[in-house]
């Protein structure tokens, strides 16, 4: 089996110059993909991200394919690569074209998109376009071309670089060198592994390494390639299967007891384990312990009994559908999306482990993955149109408010006179322009200096009325004098309080410039602002219908994905159903295998091709 890292990632930028964008990638690295691809078509309808156009595209690329939605992608990396876009983004779009198809299991045009990438990748996706072109080689059985890929892919000391080393030996053996092959996959073998991924791949390789030892008549070398697995890896039940068969290949059936009894406490879902139960009878039976042999054939066939009835609970309760409301329900996430992965096993499923085998397929993965997406786009129309009946509440509403408001505002705006509030300007206007070319302090006189003019006025007025002498001349003159200075400061204060009485007026300019873009915005609304109702009204109305016509469509195509897998994994139970049958069959025969020789001397071996040489050479598979 060949091995590939994950298959898209957003590229950062150096420096995020459109927020828009960087709201966008805020989203995509909190792993809310949906909130990002929407959010990002809906900045780049609005234009909102012009100084990343090209990284956006590439982005949006990326996200429609990992929803599967290769035509759109297509049409988003098509117009990249015919635009005037830098080669880079070309060669990134290209790959990562090629990237989901080989995923989605489409190797020929994977492969033709791989192709066009022309120049160098940035290093970490350098180093995994090596991996998927070996892995394309190989689908179609080029594993010498896979082998020259992947030689120069195994130097660095990176999760990738492992991966490259066990596929270069898998492709050497299966190219048919298997001593080059051997090598690669030896070295893998011992190597130290820094994280469970690694140590799980190294277990991988050992376990390789055995039975292909076995395969070969090699039992010793077999024995020290499984007893590097460690017991409690995914790949130990398979080890432990094949140490003993090397034990029993060495005539060693005493030793080939130690693992297989190991192996059969195990859950019995495993077929390793079920394979255990008749090696374990097969090893009593070489012994010579015919006895014990008969009786551990009667507890495998009551074990194998016992799993074919949980099979048949298992399929019975596959069938009612539950099982997949539980895996959505027990590995929830916000959004849809490629990058979900189950993490649970459904509690309604009575023995969950039968579907440990389905999991691991490629095809149920992604029959999953579309089921849950259809699930989160139901629930998503369901809430759009819960969402579009507040829309349209809020509309009533604004269309209520507007209705009773409107003439209120009139009714103000006419009040507050403003052909009167201009026809005011104008004489104020005319007067301080008159003011001003007579320099006639006596206009821009405050309100306590025109006090001071009026009772200077009827102090005069008083005195003219005094019959002659010297104390009336006296105030007279005093009078004048009053008069005088006044006159004087008001001369003063003439240019300050000109440029004091322009800024006024350019002030209520302004503000009557404002008032009248006031009036004539309240008389546009009063003509538009209906229309505007409308047109939001008929797009709820649209978006309703929309939603009306694709909520059927998406709980039809809903359950077109759950009959299929439901079918894939009563397929898969009858797989192991029919295994079962097998190894019933082995068991009964050598039982009468038994019972033939049952006078027969305890040191005479089973004869060649027996149950036990079927078992071995399955478990060498």
């Amino acid at each position: 089996m060949l091995l590939a890292a994950p298959a898209f990632a957003a590229e950062p930028p150096r420096e995020v110059k459109d927020p828009h964008y960087g709201d966008t990638l805020f989203y995509f690295y909190q792993g809310r993909y949906f909130t990002s691809l929407t959010g990002l078509m809906t900045s780049q309808h609005f234009e909102r991200v012009p100084r990343h156009a090209d990284e956006a595209e590439v982005l949006r690329g990326g996200l429609l394919l990992s929803y599967g939605m290769h035509r759109e992608a297509e049409q988003v990396f098509t117009r990249l690569i015919e635009s005037t876009t830098k080669p880079p983004v070309r060669d990134r779009a290209w790959y990562y074209v090629a990237k989901i198809r080989y995923q989605r299991g489409l190797s020929a045009e994977a492969e033709q998109a791989l192709d066009r990438v022309k120049g160098k990748l940035p290093p970490d996706l350098e180093e995994d376009r090596g991996l998927l072109h070996a892995n394309l080689l190989m689908a179609r059985k080029d594993h010498a071309g896979a082998a020259r890929a992947l030689n120069g892919l195994t130097s660095a000391n990176t999760t990738a670089a492992r991966y490259a080393r066990y596929n270069l030996g898998v492709a050497l053996i299966r190219g048919g060198d298997a001593a080059g092959g051997n090598v690669w996959l030896e070295a893998l073998g011992k190597a130290t592994a820094p994280d469970e991924e690694t140590r799980s791949l190294r277990d991988q390789a050992n376990v390789a390494l055995g039975f292909a030892a076995l395969q070969a008549a090699e039992p010793q070398r077999a024995r020290e390639h499984l007893e590097r697995v460690r017991l409690t890896g995914m790949h130990a039940n398979k080890a432990l299967l094949g140490f003993g068969w090397a034990a029993a290949a060495k005539k060693e059936p005493q030793l080939a007891l130690v693992p297989w009894l190991e192996l059969v406490q195990r859950d019995p879902a495993d077929a390793a384990v079920l394979e255990g139960r008749i090696a374990v009878a097969y090893a009593h039976a070489e012994l010579g312990a015919h006895g014990q042999a008969l009786e551990r054939y009667s507890e495998a066939l009551s074990a194998f009994e016992k799993e074919n009835l949980a099979l048949d609970e298992s399929i019975a309760a596959l069938r009612t559908g539950e099982w997949l409301d539980q895996f959505v329900e027990r590995n929830p996430g916000d959004e849809m999306g490629w990058f979900w992965r189950v993490q649970q096993l459904p509690e309604k499923l009575p023995h969950a482990s039968h579907l440990t085998p389905l999991l691991a397929s490629h095809e149920f993965q992604e029959s999953l993955k579309n089921y849950r997406d259809l699930l989160f786009l139901a629930k998503n129309l369901r809430e759009s149109g819960e969402k579009l009946v507040v829309y349209g509440d809020m509309l009533a509403n604004r269309r209520q408010a507007f209705a009773t408001r409107l003439p209120l505002i009139r009714e103000q705006a006419d009040k507050a006179g403003l052909d009167g509030f201009a026809q005011r300007r104008d004489a104020v206007a005319a007067e301080m322009a008159a003011a001003e070319s007579s320099v006639d302090g006596l206009a821009f006189a405050d309100a306590g200096q025109q006090e001071l003019l009026k009772r200077l006025e009827r102090v005069r007025a008083t005195l003219a009325t005094l019959p002659q002498g010297e104390d009336a001349d006296v105030a007279r003159e005093r009078a004048r004098l009053a008069q005088g200075a006044l006159t004087w400061q008001l001369a003063q204060q003439h240019p300050a309080r000109l440029w004091e009485a322009r800024k006024g007026m350019r002030i209520l300019d302004a503000e009557l410039a404002q008032a009248r873009q006031r009036h004539l915005a309240l008389s546009e609304a009063a003509r538009e602002e209906p229309a505007k109702f409308e047109r939001f009204a008929e797009r709820i109305a649209a978006l309703d219908r929309q939603i009306q016509a694709l909520t059927p469509r998406v709980a039809a195509l809903s359950r077109e994905q759950r009959e299929d897998m439901q079918d894939l994994a009563v397929a898969e139970l009858t797989r192991q159903k029919e295994r079962l049958a097998l190894y019933t069959n082995q068991a009964r025969f050598a039982m009468a295998q038994l019972y033939d020789r049952s006078d027969d001397t305890a040191e005479k071996k089973p004869r060649e091709g027996g149950p036990a040489d079927d078992a071995k050479a399955k478990g060498g598979q």
